[in-house]
């Protein structure tokens, strides 16, 4: 039985409950940060806790507790819920609290720390490489992690529809990221991710660290034609660390296979993650 942290209290999981008037419930107007263990221990846990509180600041949402505070608040639900699962999934809420007109926030902003075994996805992503497809679609306040996820909603609909694992948000000619995932594509020994118009991802930004010793390293816009003239190309994200994609709308890449570079960057995310697991 999982145990949740809620406005200050520990709480089994079909117990965890906000007002039915909070502004996330009523606007929809709340960020989140979300992140894993390795060997039970918090992945970048810092690093998330600081942009949670950066997306917080860009919808102008109040985040009135230190970081220390919600690192104390994090490991304690970890321990409560210690045993219940070799590793977890971590996702911090923060909400916009009760408003005395539905609509102006009262600087009372609600925060619940949500732990839940991992889940483990289909070993073929890895394998073998994953269909996704592109779709006219952006995220709202893109550099905020918020809790408006409409548009992903609807351009995951797609994607499954087309039989594809996540879809790739492009806007005015530049591809930018996917609805869960952040983008990377590989153009010789360059590697290249997007760089404005995304929610720049904790797992992206280790990606960055421990590939620019081994590729040239860009972080840059990236044109649709541009694009889909790269040798390889993966996704990362904290759930699903590093995927290759073999396909892209009905273009195929490195073959309709995983690449050599795209290995190699997983085996040395794989050698940083279980760095961490030994601590």
């Amino acid at each position: 039985m999982a145990i949740y942290y809620v406005n200050g209290e520990f709480v089994p999981a079909e117990k965890a409950v906000i007002p039915a008037a909070d502004l996330a419930v009523l606007r929809g107007f709340g960020a989140f940060d979300f992140l894993r263990t390795y060997g039970g221990r918090p992945f970048r846990l810092a690093a998330n806790i600081a942009r949670l509180r950066r997306s917080a600041e860009i919808i102008e949402l109040d985040f009135p507790w230190s970081d220390d505070e919600i690192e104390r608040i994090v490991l304690q639900t970890l321990e409560k819920n210690a045993g219940t699962a070799a590793e977890f999934n971590i996702r911090l809420v923060l909400t916009g609290g009760l408003s005395p007109d539905n609509i102006t926030p009262a600087g009372r902003p609600g925060f619940m720390v949500m732990v839940t075994p991992l889940h483990e996805l289909p070993a073929w992503w890895y394998t073998d490489g994953v269909k996704v497809i592109t779709v006219d679609i952006e995220r709202i306040y893109p550099n905020s992690k918020s809790i408006n996820y409409i548009p992903a909603i609807i351009a995951q609909k797609r994607a499954r529809e087309k039989g594809a694992v996540e879809a790739l948000y492009q806007r005015s000619g530049f591809i930018l990221e996917g609805t869960t995932t952040n983008l990377f594509a590989f153009y010789g020994d360059h590697l290249v991710t997007p760089a404005v118009g995304i929610l720049p991802g904790i797992t992206r930004q280790t990606i960055l660290e421990i590939a620019a010793p081994h590729y040239r390293v860009q972080v840059r816009d990236l044109p649709i034609e541009e694009f889909f003239k790269a040798e390889e190309v993966f996704i990362t994200a904290a759930n699903k660390q590093v995927v290759p994609v073999r396909q892209v709308d009905d273009t195929l890449f490195s073959g309709g296979r995983p690449g050599e570079r795209t290995r190699h960057v997983m085996e040395l995310f794989k050698e940083c993650t279980d760095a961490v697991a030994r601590g």
